[in-house]
């Protein structure tokens, strides 16, 4: 298919595979449709990997991996710096890229692409300390031994990203992969793939040895499956869904490979009655409503003490009435569309199953005419606890109400999930605010703040919503092997 530029863009998008150091078609010839959520019109077509595919990019991987293995951590810093240079110097058309393919604004798809360079420069700064740090001695009880621990690459690592955030969640494992000296195949999802494709460009261009790093897009069952399954990969790393988070395991499991997974959250923003209510609400539309609400960590469980509950749901609302929602490259646009049909489609029986538990929705938004797919701002209120839209993740701009009476209650309504990602707490006492935090069960909580990320932290959660972690020193080890060598230490 012939593509024209898009506007903000100087070339048409890349649309082919690469493995061991070249752009190539799949082996069955078969491709995929690429659609802009804002018109619902086909936009690329990218091809479509399959197992062959998987196969000779594992071996790519697997071919270059002693050598890349051995490559000092100064080596592998300077190429990681040199992916980040190329992604600011490429800043605008992976944005626009971003906002085209995802649908989130333009001012969006921008935090996106400075986060992936802060992540990149971030791992090249821990990849330069290896040469020091990859071995260190531990003192035994005994004179008789010596012994010392290793950190080793994992080998072949299989790197599975979602549709919501397209790069960042990209960056988040690879830069620590090549950081570790793994070497990667990486597979996009089949709904994103023209800003994975771009930012794989910027990897390749940065000069990394064939093999180091590979990319073959399909979808879950033709090119995810087969990934997990391969004995020759070492390790998954797999962000999305819960259900295909579940699967990833399963088929791992098979092989006894590692397993990292970052799946659902279904998380609380808590608000107590003297909290500055101009504050919650931005951290509640923040929390809800950025990238149209799909995000993991979407602050979609309001609960908020019931003196101060109808004010904040009322301002909640007249926020969300002006939310402009439409095409992300118009100016003002502050929401675009769901990113594909099918999440539409989900997201719109959520809220029908929402009214018909008994849910009230508070506000009746607008969508821009015509095609798309928009989805206005939802608020629902008194909501039932075991109601599906307060249990389950929806992943679309919708946020439900429920009131308490006190702290202990809070935390037991926010604690009350099968997920514990994220969770976020508005109040003016520091002494409540740190005692709410530590009884949490979450792996990130947020006091007073937007939903800030820097690569130097963590990010992970508690239950069904994370294995391991991502981010920090723990995102590196993630991708590390601990070897002990231990050493009789010959008299004298």
């Amino acid at each position: 298919m012939t593509t024209l530029p898009f506007p903000h863009i100087d070339s048409a998008p890349r649309t082919q595979l690469y493995i061991d150091g070249t752009w190539c078609n799949s082996a069955g010839g078969r491709r995929l449709q690429v659609v802009n959520p804002s018109t619902e019109a086909v936009i690329a077509e990218v091809e479509a990997g399959s197992a062959a595919d998987v196969d000779i990019a594992v071996r790519a991987a697997a071919n270059a991996f002693p050598a890349w293995k051995a490559t000092t951590g100064a080596r592998r810093a300077a190429l990681l710096h040199a992916i980040a240079r190329g992604v600011e110097a490429r800043r605008d058309v992976l944005a626009a890229l971003q906002s085209r393919n995802n649908g989130k604004p333009l001012a969006e798809a921008q935090i996106d692409v400075s986060d992936v360079v802060a992540t990149f420069d971030y791992y090249a700064d821990l990849a330069a300390q290896l040469d020091d740090t990859a071995e260190s001695a531990v003192a035994l009880p005994s004179s008789d031994y010596r012994a010392v621990i290793r950190r080793e690459p994992a080998g072949v690592v299989a790197l599975i990203v979602p549709w919501n955030f397209p790069m960042v969640t990209t960056a988040w494992k690879l830069a620590p992969a090549l950081a570790a000296g793994c070497t990667v195949v990486l597979k996009p999802s089949e709904v994103t793939p023209l800003p994975e494709l771009e930012l794989a460009a910027i990897v390749a261009e940065a000069g990394l040895p064939s093999g180091v790093f590979n990319v073959v897009t399909g979808t879950g069952v033709d090119v995810g499956a087969p990934l997990a399954a391969h004995p020759r990969v070492a390790k998954v790393s797999f962000t999305g869904s819960t259900g295909v988070g579940e699967q990833v395991m399963k088929t791992a499991a098979e092989t006894i490979k590692g397993v990292s997974l970052e799946l659902g959250g279904k998380s609380s923003i808590v608000v107590f009655a003297d909290a500055d209510l101009d504050l919650a609400v931005e951290l509640v539309a923040g929390g809800g409503f950025f990238n149209a609400g799909q995000m993991c960590s979407a602050t979609s469980r309001v609960v908020v003490e019931r003196p101060v509950a109808d004010a904040l749901v009322a301002r909640l609302a007249e926020r969300a009435k002006q939310l402009v929602v439409g095409d992300p490259f118009q100016p003002g646009v502050q929401m675009g569309p769901l990113t594909n049909r099918a999440q539409y489609e989900r997201v719109q029986r959520y809220i029908a199953q929402g009214k018909a538990d008994g849910a009230r929705e508070v506000i009746e938004g607008s969508v821009p005419p015509g095609p798309g797919y928009f989805v206005r701002p939802t608020i629902f209120v008194e909501v039932a606890a075991d109601s599906v839209v307060w249990r389950e993740e929806i992943f679309g701009p919708v946020l439900c109400v429920r009131a308490f009476d006190t702290e202990d209650e809070a935390i037991g309504i926010a604690n009350d999930t099968d997920f514990g990602l994220v969770a976020t707490v508005v109040t003016r006492d520091s002494t409540r605010a740190k005692r709410v935090a530590d009884a949490l069960e979450a792996g990130v909580v947020w006091v007073n703040a937007p939903q800030a990320i820097f690569p130097q932290t963590s990010w992970g959660g508690y239950k069904r919503s994370s294995i391991g972690r991502e981010l920090g020193p723990f995102g590196l080890a993630a991708f590390q092997e601990i070897k002990q060598v231990l050493s009789a230490v010959e008299a004298v």
